[in-house]
């Protein structure tokens, strides 16, 4: 989990939360009115005191007695509506915050290249969205007016001090002054601690997500003490990350304490002084120590405060880098729509490779007309996979180009593009919704008849009428409810409801038995109909009908050419053909008889 640390950027946290503040400015003006109004009534008991004592009690004037009574009942009753309004006002508004915040940064993720989502997780990415939102809570919430607010009543308490006594309020500053250096250093260690958690905890989720969704194959493979280490370890560096905040905040509580416990012993030995001397009465010193309490309080809730909105500007960095990468859809603003398409597609000496200086692709050109089939086949890793990325426009080629209709895919608006693409893929993806669902998620919109037409076509009806709720089953989270060839169904479904010009078939019938994969060929003929369409398949047989086959090695096309052109050739192709002929065979003939991993290579091609 060892990441190079970022170093927070709080000039780019500064410009999300004031573009948050901004947007909610009225609501926060009628907040800071309402704190103001909850402060002012909060200082009627402290003002009070001094009335209490040295006119009611000692000059026994009890006509003020039912004045200052209801004065401070009034002052009690206007405090808790304003504060029960605050909380309606701005928790609510807080909270929709949030929820906007974290539906921006998801449609924003969403459309972010392929590429990112290849190099990063998928848990990094939740924790970003729904984590990192939350602290804003305290920008826009009660959290920044309570912060206002407290700087309201601290000045308003500190004058009225300067007025009882200067000398003993000069010296009570001095020791507050301190404090508050003490909380800004505590401020400027805790920020980086504060994203730093950020960043852990999203690791920690990311790796917990895989472990989880992965569950078959860590069982398969023994490996749960292997994830428990690997998750131990994550967690005790979130718990090292979280004592180091517990460890400065309750520094900052101590250093408080004690420095309260100083203003305590100015307070007894100056005020007492002060009223042996005359210069200050009995009701003077309580209404200061009153009036102190209320310029230590909101120092205390400051700091608080301040460390609730240190970590929401921790989050608001980590969201402001992630929404400063440019997305697809930014790419598309700058082009012109793409308009209808016949489906021409054209490799132009296309070079593409993952990493610096090791080329996947190597310069390869050919022409995929509309309405016709090209099959790719070669060994694993000869680039068959990547070329069908490409033709998806989830990558860009390093040098070359690919043509669409005899227009540059790379000045083409990728959302019209790939509206036209219908995919059914190695490794196919179901959501844990319902059979129909999953077949309509490529024309939402489809009426009920033309999703079980498809799920005809591709024979989903054959198993999805032994289910006692038919094609309103649930197939569970990535559609573990149903087998991997009934997965392959329902995708092959989805491709042919979503009714695309570009086809694009990577392994379609590799997760069939014999007997599934012969009824579904049919549907997968008339779904290749009139459109362009790429396959990568594991039985070469199934490729024989294709326009055009091309036999990839090493990045390169090495031969082309229809199925009865290549076995002319004898080259390559008729190689690959041939070994999987015989591996067949001997199957049929000795169903007992293992393959080894050369020939497992060599038969599997494609």
């Amino acid at each position: 989990m060892a990441e190079k640390k970022a170093k927070p950027n709080f000039k780019s946290a500064w410009q999300e939360a004031r573009s948050l503040v901004w947007q909610r400015r009225w609501r926060l003006l009628v907040g800071l009115g309402l704190i103001a109004v909850t402060r002012l009534a909060g200082l009627v008991v402290p003002a009070s005191s001094k009335f209490l004592i040295d006119e009611v009690i000692g000059k026994q004037r009890s006509e003020l007695l039912l004045p200052l009574a209801i004065a401070a009942g009034v002052a009690a009753v206007v405090q808790a509506t304003a504060n029960f309004s605050l909380a309606q006002l701005l928790s609510v508004a807080a909270q929709r915050a949030i929820a906007d915040m974290r539906k921006s940064v998801q449609q924003h993720v969403l459309r972010l290249p392929v590429d990112y989502f290849d190099s990063t997780k998928s848990g990094v990415l939740i924790s970003r969205i729904m984590t990192d939102a939350e602290g804003i809570r305290n920008l826009v919430g009660t959290g920044l007016v309570q912060l206002v607010g407290g700087l309201i009543t601290a000045g308003i308490s500190l004058t009225v001090l300067f007025y009882l006594n200067w000398k003993m309020t000069t010296l009570t500053l001095a020791l507050l002054l301190v404090f508050g250096g003490m909380m800004a250093m505590a401020f400027r260690k805790l920020r980086p601690i504060f994203r730093e958690r950020g960043e852990l905890n999203a690791q920690v989720t990311g790796r917990l997500g895989e472990s989880l969704g992965g569950v078959r194959v860590v069982k398969a493979y023994t490996a749960e003490r292997r994830e428990d280490l690997t998750f131990a370890k994550g967690a005790h560096s979130l718990f090292r990350n979280v004592a180091k905040t517990i460890t400065a905040s309750s520094a900052v509580s101590a250093g408080a304490s004690l420095l309260f416990g100083f203003i305590g012993v100015v307070m007894m030995w100056m005020g007492g002084n002060a009223i042996l001397s005359g210069t200050m009465t009995l009701g003077d010193l309580v209404s200061y120590i009153f009036f102190t309490g209320m310029v230590a309080m909101p120092m205390v809730q400051i700091s608080n405060i301040g460390t609730q909105i240190t970590e929401a500007f921790a989050g608001l960095d980590r969201i402001h880098e992630l929404r400063q990468m440019a997305t697809e859809s930014d790419r598309d603003e700058q082009l012109e729509p793409l308009g209808e398409i016949r489906g021409d597609i054209v490799f132009d000496d296309v070079t593409f490779e993952y990493n610096e200086g090791q080329p996947v692709l190597k310069g390869i050109s050919f022409t995929a007309k509309a309405g016709t089939t090209t099959a790719l086949v070669g060994s694993s890793g000869s680039g068959k996979s990547t070329t069908i990325g490409l033709v998806m426009a989830f990558h860009q080629p390093k040098e070359g180009r690919i043509l669409i209709d005899g227009k540059d895919l790379a000045e083409t608006r990728l959302h019209d593009y790939r509206s036209c693409l219908g995919i059914v893929l190695q490794d196919n993806f179901l959501f844990d919704g319902t059979v129909a669902e999953n077949i309509a998620y490529g024309n939402p919109y489809a009426e009920r008849s033309a999703v079980e037409e498809a799920g005809a076509i591709a024979h989903v009806s054959d198993f999805v009428e032994d289910f006692p709720d038919g094609y309103d089953t649930v197939v569970g989270e990535r559609g573990v409810k149903v087998s991997g060839g009934q997965r392959q169904r329902i995708a092959i479904a989805r491709a042919i409801l979503a009714n695309p010009r570009i086809l694009i078939l990577d392994e379609a019938t590799s997760s069939l038995d014999s007997e599934s994969e012969a009824k579904i060929q049919d549907g997968l003929s008339r779904l290749r109909q009139g459109r362009t369409t790429f396959v990568i398949a594991h039985r070469l047989s199934t490729i024989r009908s294709a326009d055009q086959i091309l036999v990839m090695e090493e990045g390169e096309i090495v031969e082309r050419g229809s199925h009865s052109e290549l076995l002319a050739l004898d080259g390559r192709y008729k190689e690959l053909h041939d070994r999987q002929y015989e591996w067949e065979k001997n199957r049929f003939i000795n169903p007992g008889e293992e393959l080894t991993e050369s020939d497992s290579d060599e038969a599997a091609a494609g």
